[in-house]
């Protein structure tokens, strides 16, 4: 079927993606995986809107020159919001984030790799909390994709998100960290600043 016909078919509820016209059906989200995703949901979206970057969108449709790919997590920067339209991502993310689900290792690995690099998105993270790996790529000068390794602290760096940061070994928690907590290690003293306002602003603490 047509990209349209597609999506005129699938509802909230059809967990799929459209490639060169087949439907490809994905399974479930381990409960790990969920709660990774709603974790870095939370966080990134927190991130963004607190320093004016973009926007963070999860399962949403990303349309690409050949295929509908509904990722984990895609983050739209702010000079390119004018892609988003209400129902799909038209073209590419700045950054996805696949969460390996038990069956899509192999597609997230292959297929949507070589999808993504090809389309230019600048950064893909693989996440695989089964196994409690993490791979960041990052396209280099000649669009390929470079493994980039986290530090000997364990900490990678975005460059598709200025100035954040995460440590590998949050994500393999049991329970995971706080968001706030996160948020306060990740953005330090001018992010603590921010939220005592907000906090102030809600009246959840008095003023000065």
């Amino acid at each position: 079927m047509k990209y349209d016909e597609f999506l005129a078919w699938a509802d909230e509820d059809t967990h799929a993606e459209w490639v060169d016209s087949a439907v490809i059906f994905k399974g479930p989200l381990s409960l790990r995986g969920h709660m990774l995703r709603s974790f870095l949901m939370r966080v990134l979206s927190e991130f963004t809107e607190e320093y004016g970057l973009g926007t963070i969108i999860g399962n949403f449709h990303m349309r690409l020159d050949h295929s509908g790919r509904e990722p984990e997590l895609i983050f739209v920067a702010s000079d390119h919001t004018a892609r988003l339209t209400e129902v799909y991502l038209d073209g590419p993310a700045d950054l996805v984030v696949e969460v390996i689900s038990p069956e899509s290792g192999a597609r997230d690995r292959g297929e949507k790799f070589y999808e993504y690099e090809a389309a230019g998105i600048p950064e893909y993270w693989l996440l695989d909390p089964e196994a409690e790996r993490a791979e960041f790529y990052q396209l280099d000068e000649h669009g390929k994709y470079q493994q980039i390794a986290p530090d000997p602290q364990h900490v990678y760096h975005s460059r598709a998100l200025p100035g954040f940061w995460l440590k590998t070994d949050w994500l393999w928690q049991d329970p995971l960290p706080g968001v706030e907590e996160t948020l306060l290690a990740v953005g330090g003293e001018p992010y603590a600043r921010a939220l005592l306002e907000r906090l102030r602003e809600g009246g959840y603490l008095p003023d000065r």
